[in-house]
């Protein structure tokens, strides 16, 4: 019995942890799937709903869950492309992106309002109410959420009740999304640092000065924290000797970089709002490859095996070759894109300004 079950769990393996159950994928905030995906991607379904999507797709358990600019929550069937339910829950809701765990949905409104319902059916089960807008979006690891608030602070919250475990108060507002590592949170911001909280008593553990505001969320590969700023530069820290390893600025084109990167395989992938997406050298900070397209890029790109993908302000979602920057497919989606990837189950999930859903895969 057991050689069989073995057997079984093996092939379930791959469908049991492709999810995408938060922004950027997952708590370190990497942007990686381990999906194989085809270069050639062929729509699957779209979901029109009229109203302005910034959010970023969730992808878990075979269904999508996203927030609208109207303030409702929905959650689709990924395979049909069907609406399985959709809820008026809050205030509008902006950039903050759903996160989903233990069959519970978290995500902000710019009322700064932290909403948890059932996943099953939307059902309220709590709200938060922070002091200011929230764009960050929720993190949730080990029973706790943890988002960030215009009003300079982290919080983290029992992920069951809503009640507040701590709170750690910044010095400027906090826009990014935190990423969660090693018993740490790393949060940047309007303060223009880099800070690492203690996730058991909230207590700062470090800051490293950055220079400029930061409304990127870093991506942490190990020791090293990738993020860019407004400051038109994307920036690597290492977390051990908390300094600043490397910068990369673009010699030609001075602008800010708003898109959060995505790592995989010693490179950083990160769009510009100087409408190139730019690959780096994860060790040196060297760009290996730029990809020019017509418009600023802040979707956050998701990285599959050897392919990019990403979503940009001049209306076209692309695929791109990891290793050389080639284009490898595009697809019109009519209206900016600057909602982030989802991949999850074989498929990938991307929303557009114009309120649509789109769904790609084989």
């Amino acid at each position: 019995m057991f050689p069989g079950f073995l057997a079984v769990l093996l092939l379930l393996a791959p469908l049991l942890w492709a999810q995408w159950p938060q922004f950027r994928g997952n708590p370190e905030l990497t942007g990686v799937s381990p999906e194989t995906l085809p270069p050639a991607l062929k729509l699957a379904w779209t979901w029109e709903g009229g109203e302005i999507f910034e959010s970023s797709p969730a992808i878990d358990s075979g269904t999508v869950y996203i927030g609208s600019g109207a303030g409702e929550l929905l959650a689709i069937d990924l395979a049909t492309g069907k609406t399985k339910w959709r809820r008026k829950v809050g205030g509008e809701f902006g950039e903050s992106s759903a996160a989903v765990a233990s069959g519970v949905v978290y995500i902000a409104d710019l009322g700064g309002v932290l909403h948890a319902v059932n996943a099953a059916d939307g059902k309220p089960l709590w709200t938060f109410k922070t002091q200011s807008e929230v764009k960050s979006s929720p993190v949730v690891s080990a029973g706790r959420v943890y988002i960030g608030s215009y009003d300079q602070t982290l919080y983290c919250l029992d992920a069951r009740t809503g009640k507040p475990r701590w709170q750690y108060e910044s010095t400027g507002p906090i826009h990014a999304t935190p990423a969660i590592e090693g018993g740490v949170a790393y949060i940047a911001g309007c303060d223009e640092h880099l800070r690492g909280i203690d996730l058991a008593t909230g207590k700062e553990l470090f800051a490293v000065p950055v220079g400029s505001q930061v409304g990127s969320s870093p991506a942490i590969v190990g020791a090293l924290a990738a993020f860019g700023t407004y400051g038109n530069q994307v920036l690597a820290v290492n977390l051990k000797s908390r300094k600043i390893l490397w910068h990369f600025e673009n010699p030609a084109r001075q602008f800010p970089f708003y898109s959060s990167p995505a790592v995989a395989s010693g490179k950083v992938v990160i769009g510009g709002r100087d409408k190139l997406v730019h690959c780096l050298d994860l060790k040196s900070g060297r760009e290996l490859w730029s990809f020019a397209t017509r418009a600023r890029v802040d979707s956050s790109a998701a990285i599959a095996q050897a392919q990019v993908y990403i979503g940009s302000g001049d209306g076209r979602f692309y695929v791109l070759d990891l290793a050389s920057g080639r284009k490898l497919w595009e697809f019109d989606a009519g209206a900016p894109l600057s909602s982030s990837p989802a991949i999850g189950n074989g498929r990938i999930v991307i929303a557009s300004q114009d309120g649509r859903v789109f769904c790609f895969g084989r």
